[in-house]
């Protein structure tokens, strides 16, 4: 794990691919080979396998920027920016996201795209109180929108209480355009795009793993 040193405070992203990280430090810490490492989850989920692994964790309230996050992503474009919140943690995600010096994201060969939402709809988390208005607001802006629902058919809730629209844009002509209006509307509490926040892409795939850097600092 070479961008995880010893004495690192290291946010732990959330779903089937930024698990593996988080049981790759902690097998690291348990040999020895990585010490004094305290961490952060962007989930419910990721916090409880973290102590169940007996990562040493920080408080919810955050109390120090983090060194690294290593998280994955839905869809990538050419420029590093990303849809996340599949796995519905997109909100702590962007926060963690937002509160760390290097954020890595690790993908298969699957999840780069030409543009954003060419394959994954944008997740937008919303606030209960309303939240057919901003059903249809989306609408307004092109989206087909479904309700995320659990397996069983029953309403799926973050783990901060509010709810999830996904929204088919197809293909975004300017992602950065987009979440500044999504970023605006009173009722949307964030969303999945997720604009110059990596800064390391690690691609998995058959033919082996590629790592691509953004070529801009970030905004």
């Amino acid at each position: 794990m070479a961008f995880v040193q010893s004495g690192m405070k290291v946010g732990l992203g959330t779903g089937s691919t930024a698990i593996f990280a988080t049981w790759r430090i902690a097998e690291l810490l348990g040999t020895g080979q990585l010490r004094d490492i305290v961490a952060f989850a962007t989930s419910k989920a990721t916090f409880a396998e973290a102590v169940r692994l007996g990562l040493p964790m920080m408080p919810d309230d955050l109390p120090h920027d983090l060194d690294v996050t290593i998280d994955g992503a839905d869809e990538v474009d050419p420029e590093l920016n990303l849809i996340k919140g599949g796995g519905g943690a997109l909100l702590r995600e962007k926060i963690v996201a937002q509160a760390t010096r290097r954020q890595i994201i690790v993908v298969d060969d699957s999840k780069p795209s030409p543009r954003l939402g060419t394959h994954w709809p944008v997740p937008v988390e919303v606030l209960l109180f309303g939240w057919r208005s901003q059903a249809r607001f989306l609408e307004s802006l092109g989206a087909a929108i479904a309700l995320r629902t659990n397996h069983d058919g029953s309403q799926f809730v973050t783990d901060s209480g509010n709810i999830i629209l996904d929204c088919r844009f197809g293909p975004i002509a300017d992602a950065r355009h987009l979440a500044v209006l999504l970023g605006a509307r009173a009722g949307i509490v964030d969303h999945g795009l997720f604009i110059d926040l990596a800064d390391d892409l690690i691609v998995a795939s058959a033919q082996g793993v590629e790592h691509r850097t953004r070529l801009s600092p970030r905004r």
